[in-house]
């Protein structure tokens, strides 16, 4: 293999890729509100590079990463070998920037083949070394083959340098890290952070050592550099019930949806998820993980948000000798006036375009419904079944201005323009439109709920099967029993593979291999009923105030006990580096997902530094008021010991 520039890459122009990349860059500006780009000036505008991407949203993934890559560069990405036989069907996955791999090959020449030629020719390959799409509270798993790949290259760069040929550049390793606020709702945002480029310097001695083993151990390593370098720029909690309770505590927090700084959101969110892994941190923390654990279901269960609900003008009381209280029912129906108006009065200059993008929007709840138990799917349902729609309206609108003005080649000029400038003015308003949407139904809802008998309330009985949040299906092909210690036991084991033996790819498995593993059968869950607005909303304006409270006295004992004994938290390693600091035993004894507690130090930042950090980001946190003529601790409160049957 030569670096020449005869090499199909070398003459592609991948025109395919750049239409693709133009078509996905408007759907996402349609389905999200904001692709927010990080760390952009660490990707080089030439040269090889290997960009080692999380992969959490199935196709939108590479669609976000292609359309907010930094210098317009082209991507490669790894398809099967097998499907570039057909040479129709190899031009046009050249052409939209696919390079084959050949993963049941051992001879790395032949299954790095298309890698070599893209990088020997100043490209970037993007790969997925997660290896599949998934929804787990944190990152379970980062294969070798992006490591592989690397170092491989890097070696065939100095066997090639060895005969002479020059020209040839060195690769480096670009880790990127995406994160959805909320990957399957419609206009939320998205947050791409690329780390620091990772040579391959540390690693060339010993990759290129004959030594037994020698490769498959600085592979190992270059995986683990990749792994904390993603691990560092994503939210990741020990299970699900902390991760929802941070993302509760969040909402409350930060009430508006768009009042969080975007740069700041992977480290807030990674900060409350490590004060809720404390455990034992406050005398109420049970009570407070609870509390916040039935609100986010209850939310879940009714396709409410807080911020929705915040935006209301709704009773907010934190006295704790006052009882949950809820707005009267002359109270909702002035709410459900107010915001009746406010929408009418935007409506006439939304009609049209509402009208228009019907189809766009009832087809990606359709997409939406056909993978319900499938978080990381549906958002692309939504955005691939909306944009099949626009691009059938459209292309309608278009001829049919057309149509108007003649067929003339300056009516086509024209009928194009409208349509463009269309498309961008429904994009601006949706937004605030949007927004008033939800409000309106949120107060109708709580007026039916409020008007209604209270009879008809679900008794608590009823109740107890929204108040668990629901767990997203497991994808089989992610080993669960796997952890991110493994990568590190591996790079020192010593394993006798050697440079030519097979690479762990960072493909799915093969369907008969996966069938072959000896797996436990995923437990079949009946999809949850939303349920009637009429006989849960008081449930959920009782959750509401109760998880505000609750999060009150959490954040009033933990303030207190800080400033008393300098309290520690647990805190994410480079997070405790930056803020806190690390100690080198396991004292707040929390296990990995293998059952063994971590052998490395734990990280730590105080309680009151964690609470100045939050509050200088924005977070409004509620404090209670003290309660007159007694001498009990109120703070020590929770919801346990409200009398919520006093509740009116």
């Amino acid at each position: 293999m030569s670096s020449s520039s005869s090499s199909p890459t070398s003459n592609n122009l991948f025109l395919l890729h750049r239409v693709i990349r133009f078509i996905s860059s408007h759907a996402a500006s349609s389905f999200f509100s904001e692709v927010r780009v990080i760390g952009g000036e660490n990707v080089p505008a030439t040269g090889p590079l290997i960009v080692a991407a999380t992969h959490h949203n199935m196709m939108l993934d590479p669609a976000i990463l292609s359309l907010g890559f930094p210098h317009k560069r082209v991507l490669n990405y790894w398809s099967k070998a097998s499907l570039f036989a057909n040479p129709f069907a190899k031009y046009i996955l050249l052409s939209s920037g696919n390079i084959p791999v050949d993963r049941k090959s051992k001879d790395r020449n032949v299954l790095f083949k298309g890698t070599f030629e893209a990088l020997s020719n100043g490209g970037a390959v993007a790969l997925f070394p997660e290896g599949t799409s998934y929804t787990e509270p944190r990152i379970m798993q980062v294969k070798d083959g992006a490591a592989w790949a690397a170092l491989e290259y890097t070696k065939w760069v100095e066997e090639q340098r060895s005969v002479g040929v020059s020209g040839l550049q060195d690769v480096v390793v670009i880790p990127v890290a995406i994160v959805y606020t909320n990957k399957s709702k419609y206009r939320s945002s998205v947050i791409m952070e690329f780390g620091r480029p990772i040579s391959m310097d540390p690693y060339k001695e010993q990759f290129f050592s004959a030594n037994e083993g020698a490769p498959r151990t600085a592979a190992k390593q270059l995986t683990r550099q990749i792994e904390n370098e993603l691990v560092e720029a994503t939210i990741n909690a020990p299970d699900w019930d902390t991760l929802y309770a941070a993302r509760m505590a969040r909402d409350i927090l930060w009430e508006g949806e768009k009042s969080i700084n975007l740069e700041d959101f992977v480290t807030i969110s990674q900060t409350l998820v490590d004060l809720f892994s404390t455990p034992d941190i406050t005398t109420n923390s049970v009570s407070v993980r609870r509390s916040l654990l039935e609100y986010y279901s209850l939310l879940q269960s009714t396709n409410l948000t807080n911020s929705v609900l915040s935006a209301l003008p709704l009773p907010r009381s934190l006295d704790p000798n006052i009882p949950t209280t809820l707005p009267s029912r002359l109270y909702t129906l002035a709410i459900f006036i107010r915001d009746t108006l406010s929408s009418l009065a935007r409506l006439p200059f939304f009609l049209f375009p509402l009208i228009v993008h019907l189809p766009v929007y009832v087809m990606g709840r359709i997409g939406a419904r056909l993978v319900r138990d499938e978080e990381e799917t549906q958002a692309q349902n939504k955005v691939v079944f909306g944009l099949l729609s626009m691009l059938t309206i459209y292309p309608a609108i278009f001829f049919f201005l057309w149509a108007l003005l003649w067929y003339t080649p300056i009516g086509a000029a024209l009928a194009a323009a409208t349509v463009y400038l269309f498309a961008i003015y429904h994009n601006r308003m949706i937004n605030d439109n949007y927004e008033h949407a939800k409000r309106f139904i949120a107060a109708w809802r709580i007026l039916i709920g409020v008007w209604a008998p209270k009879r008809w309330d679900l008794s608590l009985t009823a109740l107890s099967q929204y108040t668990t949040p629901t767990i997203p299906k497991e994808n089989p092909w992610v080993d669960k029993h796997k952890t991110s210690n493994s990568t590190r036991t591996q790079a020192t084991s010593g394993s006798s593979l050697t440079s030519t033996e097979k690479v762990p790819s960072v493909l799915p498995p093969a369907p008969e291999l996966l069938l072959a593993q000896e797996r436990e059968p995923p437990a079949t869950t009946r999809p949850r009923r939303r349920p009637p607005t009429r006989r849960i909303m008081r449930h959920v304006l009782r959750s509401r105030l109760e998880a505000i409270k609750s999060l009150a006295s959490f954040f009033e004992q933990l303030e207190r006990a800080g400033d008393r004994s300098k309290l520690k938290v647990k805190a994410s390693r480079h997070l405790a580096q930056i803020y806190g600091g690390l100690e080198d035993t396991t004292r707040f004894g929390v296990s990995s997902g293998s059952g063994d507690l971590s052998d490395e130090p734990e990280g730590w930042r105080y309680a009151t530094e964690v609470i100045a950090y939050l509050k200088k980001r924005g977070a409004k946190i509620p404090s209670m008021k003290r309660a007159v003529g007694t001498e009990e601790d109120w703070a020590v409160l929770t919801s346990d010991g409200e009398d919520s049957s006093s509740t009116p």
